[in-house]
């Protein structure tokens, strides 16, 4: 991006105000200044976390925090840290009724002292963060719901909406350069943090994915418990061309939701994390509400499909707050394919090794 057109590209800010009016004259909608407002603390937040990130270990960050969070999972010090800064940073603007993240078992009420808003705010305050420590991309996601009427305390049922019903949703990304990627129902839109002058602009307009790919991700050590239908789907892309696909397919895996939903946006391709037979009475390993919901907003509003390998992600209705799911997204026509698989080749064969065709990632012809 040459001078020009740097000082060209539109603010965060202004693209934010000319899609408030934009939104207040479409009948119901759930935009508005109070929307515009949350988003900005949000991109506040996220600032903050993009300068903690990069001072890496001259701030002291890295490395265990020496706690878990609500599930049971060991924290990082960064962790601990985006958590508090998304927390402080959004509960005083008078926005929201309440938080849900992904670091506490249960919502986070607004303090008494602030006002209350319209807006519940969801959030993972850092993705990924197994790669902190060796200094790859992590991030930040949020999802937006609009609180029932008239609740100013809500209650663990009132988060409990599905997808569909968001309002707005997105991610912060924090890379070589920092960017944001939200959509408010009207496509999705990238922002880079110009360092300088500590602004967000529009770098990365109506975002779309192509249908088709030649490239997957999934982490492949978990290849021995897979479904069926995804074993039967990796094998013949991993045939290359001279298998049923007639194309060669590349496979990518950074552990980092994020990063990963950067790469389908930027350049197309394909995500699976299913569920598998691990813990057999477990739909899946990612959260519904504050990783799956938005990431899938996002892809669907790039035009791409998100799924749990069944159906639309965005169509479940949550059942508990921390709720996993199965999720697979990316290009439109191979999503569609994985959840032809399900439909029609998902039954689990026997484990009997002597009658089952060997290989990594082999499954039997069905």
């Amino acid at each position: 991006m040459n001078t020009e057109t740097i000082a060209n590209a539109t603010p965060i800010t202004r693209f934010l105000i000319e899609e408030q009016r934009r939104l207040s004259t479409s009948p119901g909608s759930p935009g508005g200044g109070g929307l515009t407002a949350l988003i900005h603390d949000v991109r506040l937040a996220c600032k903050r976390i993009a300068a903690l990130i990069g001072k890496g270990a001259l701030a002291n960050t890295l490395g265990e925090a020496g706690s878990v969070n609500s599930q049971g999972e060991a924290q990082k010090k960064l962790d601990v840290l985006a958590n508090e800064i998304f927390l402080r940073t959004n509960e005083w603007g008078g926005q929201l009724a309440g938080m849900l993240s992904e670091e506490q078992a249960e919502p986070y009420p607004i303090p008494p002292q602030y006002p209350r808003g319209p807006y519940l705010l969801l959030f993972d305050p850092l993705d990924g963060s197994s790669n902190i420590d060796v200094n790859v991309a992590v991030g930040s996601i949020f999802s937006v719901l609009r609180c029932p009427e008239g609740v100013t305390e809500p209650s663990a049922a009132d988060f409990l909406q599905p997808g569909s019903a968001q309002v707005c949703a997105g991610y912060a990304i924090y890379g070589p350069s920092t960017m944001l990627v939200l959509s408010t129902g009207r496509g999705v839109h990238g922002f880079t943090l110009d360092r300088e002058i500590g602004e967000f602009s529009l770098t990365h307009p109506n975002l779309r994915i192509p249908e088709t790919t030649s490239e997957f991700a999934i982490n492949a050590s978990n290849s021995r418990h897979w479904e069926p239908a995804i074993r039967r789907y990796v094998h013949e892309c991993l045939q290359g061309q001279s298998g049923p696909r007639g194309r060669d397919f590349n496979m990518r895996w950074i552990a980092s939701l994020v990063a990963e939903t950067h790469r389908i946006l930027m350049r197309g391709g394909v995500f699976m994390y299913p569920r598998d037979r691990r813990d057999p009475g477990q739909p899946g390993r990612l959260r519904l509400l504050y990783e799956a919901n938005p990431i899938g907003f996002l892809i669907e509003q790039a035009g791409g499909r998100a799924s749990t390998g069944l159906g639309p992600v965005l169509e479940l209705i949550p059942q508990e707050l921390h709720q996993r799911v199965s999720f697979v997204f990316g290009a439109r026509t191979e999503v569609e394919r994985i959840e032809r698989y399900h439909r029609d080749h998902n039954e689990f064969e026997l484990d009997v090794p002597l009658f089952g065709a060997r290989g990594l990632f082999t499954t039997p012809t069905v």
